[in-house]
């Protein structure tokens, strides 16, 4: 949206990056606050997270996105559909298919990395991830997924604000309404459960994708 609206790709990145760290941890404290996350559980990928993001971050300015914009649309219609689908992706905890110390550094870093270099989609990432390899119910995922998010968009934000590159009056403004945003949308994942996020993570990921898509086409 930022880059239709004629702003230089990082500048875009960065100033997106600032106005989602408002939302996402709007919704990290009524998770919190209804019961939703362990942060002490989930120390270790927020680790793991941050490195990978310190890593994007400082890598996207020095490295062409141009081949992962035209990839990533394709994986995230990929990752759509799976979610459509997934028997494995409800409103149950299942058994995990994978121990949290492969799933910390490969998940938590690998994804926190994605989310410094380029970003779009990550949330979906690892929701799904939480969902299909922790055994994760979707309810439970979505709210695991908002602190790595924001330690993921904090460190990106803080690496390019320190580039000069947030456009302050859009990412204030933007910052405003997606604190509202977040608590309402957080409210009623916590209350409607998979019925909800399944529909909302599948459309809006496609969302992502055909953007991606008319982007590059461009």
């Amino acid at each position: 949206m930022l880059l239709w609206a004629g702003l230089p790709p990082l500048n875009a990145l960065a100033t997106n990056k600032f106005q989602s760290v408002f939302g996402t941890l709007s919704s990290t404290i009524n998770f919190f606050r209804q019961g939703y996350i362990d942060l002490a559980a989930l120390w270790p990928a927020l680790c793991y997270a941050l490195v990978g993001s310190v890593l994007g971050s400082f890598l996207v300015q020095k490295v062409s996105t141009e081949y992962l914009s035209l990839m990533m649309p394709y994986f995230l219609i990929a990752l759509a559909f799976y979610m459509f689908f997934s028997p494995t992706i409800t409103d149950k905890d299942l058994p995990p298919k994978i121990s949290e110390k492969i799933f910390n550094p490969v998940v938590g870093g690998g994804i926190g990395l994605y989310g410094g270099f380029f970003g779009p989609g990550m949330g979906s990432f690892f929701a799904v991830a939480f969902a299909s390899l922790q055994g994760f119910n979707l309810r439970k995922a979505t709210a695991y997924t908002k602190p790595l998010v924001l330690i993921v968009n904090t460190t990106s934000m803080v690496v390019f604000l320190w580039g000069g590159h947030i456009v302050w009056g859009l990412a204030l403004a933007m910052a405003a309404s997606q604190i509202v945003g977040a608590r309402l949308g957080s409210s009623l994942v916590i209350h409607k459960g998979t019925a909800l996020i399944k529909p909302v993570i599948v459309v809006m990921t496609l969302a992502i994708a055909i953007k991606l898509l008319l982007e590059s086409s461009n």
